[in-house]
């Protein structure tokens, strides 16, 4: 579910010199790293997984920043520096997750795919999932949601933030894991409380 820090030379985010070129497609990454290191410069990086890394090997960005799930399931791990701690970047609503769509009334075929299902993700997504759906939010969005299950109870930390990293409403909730989507459209009314509806609407 994490994020990945994928850099030439260096080993962390922290060790990259001012004014470093760090490439990111997402305003959610872009908003975060600008917020914990306003002297870089984010470029907007484009193009499919290998696309991508080549603009990194090739000197055009000093650093870029990926999703894990996605180079692992390329076979890329051994591609990633460092995963960014959710702390210091907080993922994108269901990161990692993988869904299987199926028609509603073919109960041979639900049946076949009941053996995929986790029940501890569908939680967590569940609840991450009404978060961003109450706050009227979008792949584009500058919304970041992380929630994880312990024995009986959900935690989710949710994220809405100005593109330039000027300002980043963050928050956390927790609760029974009976209704996960209840808590994640608690933690985004919170939110919307302390503003974030006006700095969403401004950016759609």
């Amino acid at each position: 579910m994490h994020d990945a820090f994928r850099v030439r030379r260096l080993q962390r985010l922290e060790d990259l010199p001012r004014n470093a070129c760090v490439g990111t497609s997402s305003l959610r990454r872009q908003a975060q790293l600008c917020a914990l290191r306003p002297d870089l410069r984010i470029e907007a990086l484009r193009g499919n997984v290998d696309t991508r890394l080549r603009k990194l090997d090739a000197g055009q960005m000093d650093a870029i920043v990926l999703a894990c799930a996605g180079l692992i399931r390329l076979g890329l791990e051994s591609r990633i520096t460092a995963r960014l701690d959710p702390f210091v970047c907080l993922p994108a609503v269901t990161q990692g997750v993988i869904g299987i769509e199926c028609r509603s009334n073919d109960a041979r075929t639900l049946g076949l795919l009941r053996a995929l299902e986790d029940p501890a993700t569908r939680k967590v997504m569940q609840a991450e999932r009404a978060f961003a759906a109450r706050l009227g939010g979008s792949c584009q969005s500058p919304i970041a949601a992380y929630a994880t299950l312990e024995a009986d109870r959900i935690r989710i930390e949710g994220l809405v933030a100005e593109p330039d990293g000027s300002r980043l409403l963050r928050d956390s909730s927790s609760g029974s894991a009976e209704n996960p989507a209840a808590l994640g459209r608690h933690l985004a009314e919170r939110m919307l409380t302390a503003g974030a509806g006006p700095l969403l609407e401004r950016l759609r």
